[in-house]
């Protein structure tokens, strides 16, 4: 009798294996073919693994890689700030927006991982650009200690958060839970029109 390998019951392959070249030399001793479905169960495995992982590097390298930065206008060049500089200009800015007697200011909590910050940022910008008459926005590093004293003041428990005060700087009201880009800018539209002068439309 010639001595033939004994197929095991049950021959697992796992998807990263997939890729792998077979070695020639070795004799496979789990060649079993097994049915459609459990092929396209197989391939499915493997491209929830590679994208799983290309999400993790992808996230990892975002979060190492952020830089606050901040924007000189003389220069139009802009340059890496620290968490204490950073922290220090937006103190700055919004003692500014307080000073400045405007009708109303607006808080904006915001975080430097989330994306659902980074994708307002154009929106708010526009915000501020049309109501600059009556309306300061200040950004506000919700992940920064030296924001500590406001986010328990204001109870902040989430990003990205905005905050309408009025020109004393008292809070009137604040933006809910983000579920979406549309949730959140549909709450900003309604803490505006609340302090909005009623001559002026948005």
């Amino acid at each position: 009798m010639s001595s033939i390998p004994k197929q095991p019951l049950f021959c697992l392959k796992w998807p990263w294996d997939m890729n792998q070249t077979p070695q020639t030399n070795t004799p496979s001793v789990c060649s079993f073919e097994g049915p459609w479905i459990f092929k396209s169960m197989q391939s499915l495995g493997s491209v929830a693994f590679n994208f799983v992982q290309s999400v993790s590097k992808s996230r990892s390298s975002l979060v190492n890689h952020f830089k606050p930065l901040q924007f000189d206008a003389r220069t139009n060049q802009s340059k890496s700030l620290s968490p204490e500089e950073q922290a220090e200009a937006e103190h700055r800015a919004f003692a500014s927006a307080l000073a400045s007697n405007k009708e109303a200011t607006m808080l904006e909590f915001y975080s430097p991982k989330c994306r659902l910050c980074s994708s307002l940022l154009n929106s708010v910008v526009e915000v501020e650009r049309r109501n600059s008459d009556w309306l300061n926005i200040v950004m506000a590093d919700a992940e920064n200690d030296k924001w500590l004293p406001e986010l328990l003041h204001y109870d902040i428990r989430y990003v990205p958060c905005f905050v309408l005060l009025d020109k004393k700087g008292r809070a009137l009201a604040k933006t809910g839970i983000p579920n979406s880009r549309l949730h959140v800018l549909a709450g900003l539209s309604h803490l505006l029109k609340m302090k909005c002068p009623s001559k002026r439309t948005t």
